[in-house]
């Protein structure tokens, strides 16, 4: 198999990216035009992971020309964003393109390389800032490595991660992906109904409520000063006291 980057390494890859849910908004864009033009422009399957978190999954895969196309993509797409926001902001310096890959801890030695050779090697044949975190993300076997630089470093740098990950394919081990946990609004019961705090509104939730009755139903509450129902303050039996 040729592995070198610049020789047409092509074959199937998987390459997953942790993103803020601020700029998987920008990667999908309006109506979802903005993903549906990288997905047909790049070839690559992108998948985006569901749910209300700050942190997603971008899931790119397909061969690793296509995988790399959308990678540019996503990458130039942030230093757009950073490009607006300095436009408005009257901050002097421009923060770098980052972003996070998610690879199997059981990887993470060969990306290192022997007393850090090899990400040594990688930062500065591509110039970007490249960073293994030393501690696995929560409830799994995966580590994220953070790249930050231009566009031109970041993509480079992707590269020759996807390298070392063909390389020592398939991870050693099972590999326990990384799955962003929901945030968990606020909830307040008022009325015997469930609410979640979203923002500056109450949102009725028909779901919390039920759980809110069944659970009421179980442990009837009793003020203090009030006996239980069914209780009179007497042994029903003597047999029983």
């Amino acid at each position: 198999m040729d592995t070198g980057v610049e020789g047409g390494l092509n074959v199937t890859l998987t390459l997953r990216l942790l993103m803020h849910g601020k700029e998987v908004g920008s990667i999908i864009g309006k109506k979802g035009e903005t993903v549906k033009k990288m997905r047909e422009e790049s070839g690559a399957r992108i998948n985006i992971s569901e749910g209300n978190c700050p942190e997603r999954i971008v899931t790119l895969s397909g061969p690793t020309n296509a995988i790399f196309t959308a990678f540019a993509m996503i990458t130039h797409k942030l230093e757009e964003d950073i490009n607006s926001a300095m436009a408005n902001s009257t901050a002097t310096s421009q923060p770098p393109v980052t972003l996070r890959i998610v690879i199997p801890a059981s990887q993470c030695g060969s990306l290192i390389g022997k007393g850090g050779c090899k990400i040594k090697e990688i930062r500065e044949s591509t110039g970007a800032q490249v960073q293994v975190a030393g501690d696995m993300l929560p409830n799994s076997t995966e580590r994220a490595i953070t790249i930050a630089g231009i566009p031109a470093s970041i993509i480079e740098c992707a590269k020759q991660i996807c390298v070392v990950i063909l390389e020592q394919s398939p991870p050693k081990g099972i590999t326990v992906p990384y799955r962003p946990k929901p945030v968990s609004a606020p909830v307040i019961f008022a009325g015997g109904q469930a609410y979640t705090i979203q923002g500056q509104f109450a949102i009725p939730h028909p779901d919390l409520t039920k759980l809110h009755q069944l659970a009421m139903q179980q442990t009837p509450f009793t003020p203090v000063g009030q006996t239980s129902p069914g209780y009179s303050g007497q042994c029903a039996s003597q047999a029983n006291c």
